[in-house]
């Protein structure tokens, strides 16, 4: 039993439940978070922070959040 457990964690890597992912708001804008399969983290696309997902469970601690950067500042970088 312990060992299928540890395959299911496994499998599930940074991945989030959808209901879940529903549910969860900014911890600064209170507005909704949407989840970047590229980063595998949450994003706050009203203040543009990420937060992280670690072993499935997210991280909305305000310090955790990184800011990101602007496409526009990224190009003429």
């Amino acid at each position: 039993m312990v060992r299928l457990n540890r395959v299911l964690l496994k499998d599930a890597g940074n991945a989030i439940d959808k209901t879940l992912s529903e549910i969860l708001v900014c911890p600064l804008s209170k507005q909704p978070l949407r989840f970047c399969e590229k980063t595998k983290s949450l994003v706050s696309d009203t203040i543009g922070v990420s937060f992280p997902i670690k072993d499935a469970i997210p991280c909305l601690v305000p310090k955790d959040g990184k800011i990101l950067e602007e496409e526009g500042d990224a190009s003429k970088a």
